[in-house]
Order: C-alpha cells, then structure tokens, then sequence
C-alpha cells in the first residue's frame, strides 16, 4: 500500500519537477528584475550604496521634462513613417510570396529573412557609410543626375526618415513571415469563389485578404510599435540621437540615465514607456474587437 501511495504521489508532482527549471528561470530573470525595477523607480540610487527614498519625484521630473517628451515624439514621428509603409510592403510581398505559381519562391523568402537575421550593429554601419554627406554612395548617385549633396544623417529633416528607411529594410521580413503564416490559414475556395463572382486581383486583396489578416496585422503592429518605441541600437549607431535630438528615441533616452549612473530616473522612465506602450497595445486591441 504504501509503495502504491508513494507511486502516486511521484506521478502527481512529475508535472510540477518538469515545470519547475522554468518557474525558477523566470522568477530569477523576470519577476524578480520587474519588481527590483518598480523599487528603484522610486528611490535615487547612482549604483552603490544605500538607495535614497524619493517618492514619485522621479516621475514627476520625467513628465515635466521637455527631453522626455520630445524623445516619445520623436518615436511617434517614428513610428508613422515606419508601421503603414511596413504594412503595406509586407502584405503585397506576402501576397506575393505565397503563390505557388512564383519561380524561385524559397529564395525571394530566404532574400526577405537576411537582413532580419543579420547583426542590426553590421547593418546600422553600413547605413553610415552609404548615406554620409561626403562620400556616401546614395549621394555619389545622386550627384550624377545633378541632385546637391544631402545631409541625411546629420540635418533634421532627413534623419528620421533615414533612421526609419534602416528600421523598414531590417524589420520588413519579419513581419513577412508573420503575414505569410496567416495567408497559410486562409482557404483557398474562398478566392475560388470570388473570382468566379468576377472579383479581380486587387478586389480580392482589398476584400477576402485583408479582412480575413486583420488579427495578423493588429499583432504585427503591436510587435512593431513595442520594437519602435523601444528603438536604440539604429541612433546610437547611425547618429547618436542628433542631429539636435531630432533622432532621440523613447529607448535611447532612457539609455543616457544609464551613462549618468541615474538608475533610479531611468527606471521611472522605463516603467513609464512599460505603461505607454500597454496602453497603445490595449487601443489596438480595442480597435479589432471593434471591428470584429
């Protein structure tokens, strides 16, 4: 009887001793960090020693301070120039990419996919030497058709564009293939259907596909808008956050707490852009249930 008990008692905590590495992981490297961060937003703390308690004054500095918002404009400015023309350039090389009829398909997708695996340091390097006022390739192009040189990493009114044009090239295949899976779950009778009613090509986009990837797009916006807002490594690359902070992004902002050791600022920021961003995702989300 009792070796039967003890059996019993083995297979019932199995799951829990399977489980069990990965709660350990997790509350290690996740719930712990979240809740020491949540602590520190509240103190002045330079890294060592004791940590001083300051209440909301954190907080308070950071929504009263103009570099603040300017850095959650500059990633809004970011974020429009980025997520539809995205879409938009995801969804036709979808389409594309899904016909079967396509020669030499698994290579135009592997094509999309390089840039999304490779170092984003390598690329962002590259996109300084080909876009340099001086000896830059796009402007030696340009300078052939007789177009001036352009300053598109060092004047305002090209950077974010440029930075936004290094985001899209990088990201583009990614959201790809998220777009691609979802074309795999549409039933191919439907576009049958359609075409037998005398829809076209484009009406059949606009009206079977569309529709029936509004979930897929809504979640490649959210990925996307958490990817924008937390862009750092593209102007910490490519220009620093100039020029005059017109390329200073939510996530490069918070990093220049980090350089001046203001951990307990930067973790007010940090839970700040947690909260903007969890409220955009929710608005997204509110948006497909109202349309659904």
């Amino acid at each position: 009887m009792a070796v039967l008990t003890a059996a019993r008692t083995r297979r019932r905590l199995a799951p829990y001793l399977f489980v069990a590495p990965f709660v350990a992981v997790f509350l290690a490297f996740s719930v712990y960090p979240l809740f020491f961060t949540a602590r520190l937003s509240f103190t002045n703390w330079r890294g060592s020693g004791a940590a001083e308690w300051v209440g909301w004054d954190n907080y308070l500095y950071l929504l009263g301070n103009p570099g603040f918002w300017s850095s959650i404009g500059n990633s809004a400015v970011l974020w429009l120039l980025i997520i539809p023309a995205q879409l938009v350039i995801a969804l036709l090389a979808a389409v594309l990419l899904d016909n079967a009829k396509l020669k030499l398909r698994s290579v135009y997708r592997v094509a999309f996919v390089v840039p999304f695996v490779t170092p984003l340091v390598a690329i962002a390097q590259i996109w300084v030497v080909v876009f340099d006022q001086d000896y830059g390739a796009v402007n030696g192009l340009l300078g052939l058709v007789g177009v001036p040189d352009v300053g598109w990493l060092t004047t305002s009114e090209w950077a974010k564009p440029t930075l936004a044009l290094l985001f899209v090239w990088k990201t583009t295949g990614f959201i790809v293939l998220i777009l691609l899976s979802g074309l795999q779950s549409i039933d191919a009778n439907v576009y049958e259907a359609a075409g037998l009613d005398g829809a076209g090509r484009i009406r059949q986009l606009w009206s079977i596909t569309v529709p029936l990837l509004r979930r897929t797009i809504m979640f490649a916006v959210v990925l996307q808008t958490l990817a924008v807002f937390q862009m750092f490594a593209e102007p910490f690359v490519v220009t620093q956050g100039g020029p005059y902070g017109s390329t200073t992004t939510a996530g490069y902002y918070l990093y220049n707490h980090i350089t001046r050791a203001d951990l307990g600022t930067g973790a007010a920021n940090s839970f700040l852009l947690v909260i903007l961003v969890m409220v955009l995702s929710l608005a997204f989300v509110r948006l497909l249930r109202a349309k659904d």
